[in-house]
């Protein structure tokens, strides 16, 4: 059972839960319908997530061998055949699009456009500097449009930004590390021949940079004060402010970001910052 659930990466699953921030904020979370819609639209979403990795890591079996951690991959450790990866993915796939139907069918478009969008990114797409990293981010706002399908609120353009922003900045990061490895003589990746480390620490800065600085506009404005009620939304700009600069002393001083979602699991400072964040910002809308 570990082997198959390394192969559909389910730890990569947390990054799904981006499917219930519309509702959070349009504070339609503690209404149990919709939260039921948006569990059943998170495991769809998983489950066709989980078939993009396989198709990728079936893909870049030879290159993963290059790779420190990637090599440890079940189809690049060869703990799952070929064959066993492809009936896994149809039956992922064929599994997302069911409970995609019940919970709605508009969800049904999105997944399609991210599956599609991801298998040109597996065959051509991550070898393109740039473009690779804007695919990525575009993986997290379709993440921002299923859930605000489901929950049947519209998606800000602050949303909008500052997730695709926030997006940027890690697949940044990912980059980074990638770019050091490559360092030691391992071609793992084609694009990294598109970014050196003075270029990405500079892009880096300047997503963190206008990542902090959309957020700030974002509470300070007169649209979300006057419908939250409330002029202290600015404060829970410290908790943004704090998790960023955690996030680039990780990738920069320790060089550590090679995966965002184990920073997550792993950083009680990015877990404390983030609960932090949660309950300020929920007590606003909430209380």
């Amino acid at each position: 059972m570990k082997t198959i659930s390394d192969l559909m990466r389910i730890p990569q699953w947390v990054k799904n839960l981006f499917i219930f921030v519309p509702a959070f904020f349009a504070e339609k979370a503690t209404d149990w319908q919709v939260e039921i819609n948006l569990l059943l639209c998170f495991v769809a979403f998983s489950l066709m997530t989980s078939c993009v990795y396989i198709i990728n890591d079936y893909l870049d079996i030879e290159s993963d061998r290059q790779h420190p951690t990637k090599s440890k991959r079940p189809l690049a450790a060869g703990t799952v055949s070929k064959q066993q990866a492809i009936f896994i993915c149809i039956f992922l796939f064929f599994s997302s699009i069911t409970l995609a139907f019940f919970s709605k069918q508009n969800l049904l478009f999105i997944l399609f456009f991210y599956l599609i969008m991801n298998i040109l990114y597996s065959f051509k797409l991550k070898h393109i500097a740039l473009l690779d990293i804007t695919i990525i981010s575009i993986g997290f706002l379709l993440r921002i449009f299923a859930g605000g399908v489901v929950a049947a609120v519209p998606i800000s353009k602050w949303l909008i930004l500052m997730v695709f922003l926030l997006a940027m900045l890690l697949a940044l990061a990912k980059r980074r590390d990638e770019f050091l490895i490559s360092q030691e003589g391992k071609d793992i990746r084609k694009a990294i021949k598109g970014y050196n480390l003075e270029f990405i620490n500079i892009a880096m800065v300047f997503m963190a940079s206008i990542t902090v600085v959309s957020y700030i506009m974002y509470t300070v404005s007169e649209e979300v004060t006057s419908r939250i009620a409330n002029e202290n939304v600015y404060l829970t700009s410290f908790f943004v402010i704090l998790g960023i600069l955690r996030y680039l002393q990780i990738t920069i001083v320790y060089q550590q970001s090679g995966s965002p979602t184990k920073v997550l699991f792993t950083d009680i400072f990015i877990q404390l910052v983030l609960v932090g964040w949660i309950m300020m910002f929920g007590f606003l809308l909430y209380f």
